[in-house]
C-alpha cells in the first residue's frame, strides 16, 4: 500500500468517525489475536478516533454467536473456513473476505521445565513426567485441530490421547500450562510472544508440513450497522504498520514464503 493510499484510508476512517452516530466498532476475534489485535485497535483509535471493542474466543464459538445474531461488525477467524461458511449463509459480505495472516503451531513449556523440547520436539510427550498436554478444543478451535493433526502426523495421537486437556480456546490452553495444570501445550505461537508470557516459557515450533495451513481470514458481517467504519478498519489491517505488528506476534503474512 502506497503512502497516498494509506493516507486516504485513514482520512476516510477519520471522516466516518466524525460523522457517524456510533464512533465504535465491535470485533469478534480468535483468541490467538488477543495481544496483537488489542495493540492494533489502540493504534487505530489514536489515528482515527474510532473505538474498536474486541470480543475474543474460539473461532467456532464466535461463528455460532454470529449465526445467533450477535451484534459484531467484523470477524477475525483463526482459519478461513468459518468466514467462508458465513459468506455462504449470507451472514458476511461477499467482497470483504481478507486473508490477513498464517498461524504457527508450537510446543510450549514453562522455562523451569526439564523437558528438552529444543532437541526432542514432540517426542517429549512420551516422557513419564508429562501427565497432561493442553490443546484448544478441536471441535471449535482451529489450533486444536492443528494440534491433533500434528500428533497424528508424528504417530503420537493414540499414545497421548488420554492425557489431553482441552481449553475452550488456544489462550486457555496456554493458561493451563502457565498455571501448572498441564506440563506442555500445543498452542499458537502468538500467545507465547505476548509480553505477559514471553519470559515465562520456551517453545519448539512444529514443522508447518505436520498440520494443515492455518490461513486466518476476516470478513465484514452483513448485520453490521457501521459498514463504512468496518471497511476502513479492514483497510488499516492491510497497511504495512499493521502487518508489522502481526509479524511481531509470530504470524506469517499470506504472501510470504515459509
Amino acid at each position: 500500500m502506497t503512502a497516498k493510499t494509506r493516507a486516504l484510508v485513514l482520512l476516510g476512517a477519520a471522516a466516518l468517525s466524525a460523522t457517524s452516530v456510533a464512533q465504535e466498532l465491535t470485533v469478534a476475534a480468535a483468541a490467538d489475536l488477543s495481544s496483537a489485535l488489542t495493540e492494533l485497535a489502540a493504534n487505530y483509535q489514536k489515528q482515527t478516533g474510532t473505538r474498536v471493542r474486541l470480543a475474543f474466543g474460539s473461532s467456532g464459538n464466535l461463528t455460532q454467536q454470529i449465526k445467533n445474531g450477535a451484534p459484531f461488525d467484523l470477524f477475525f477467524s483463526a482459519d478461513e473456513d468459518y468466514p467462508k461458511q458465513l459468506m455462504e449463509e449470507r451472514l458476511a459480505e461477499q467482497d470483504s473476505f481478507y486473508r490477513y495472516a498464517v498461524g504457527r503451531l508450537i510446543l510450549w513449556v514453562l522455562k523451569s521445565s526439564s523437558l528438552d523440547i529444543e532437541h526432542r520436539g514432540l517426542k517429549v510427550l512420551l516422557d513419564a513426567s508429562v501427565k497432561k498436554i493442553a490443546i484448544a478444543n478441536p471441535q471449535h478451535a482451529p489450533y486444536g485441530r492443528a494440534a491433533v493433526a500434528a500428533l497424528r502426523h508424528f504417530q503420537l495421537f493414540d499414545k497421548v490421547a488420554d492425557r489431553l486437556v482441552l481449553g475452550e480456546n488456544v489462550s486457555q490452553a496456554a493458561q493451563f500450562v502457565e498455571s501448572g495444570n498441564a506440563q506442555v501445550g500445543l498452542i499458537a505461537l502468538s500467545p507465547a510472544l505476548e509480553p505477559s508470557m514471553r519470559g515465562s516459557g520456551r517453545y519448539w515450533e512444529v514443522p508447518s508440513d505436520a498440520y494443515p495451513e492455518l490461513d486466518q481470514a476476516a470478513v465484514l458481517l452483513s448485520r453490521s450497522q457501521h459498514k463504512g467504519e468496518a471497511a476502513a478498519f479492514l483497510g488499516y489491517m492491510k497497511m504495512p504498520e499493521a502487518q508489522a505488528i502481526l509479524r511481531g506476534y509470530g504470524f506469517w503474512l499470506p504472501e510470504e514464503k515459509h
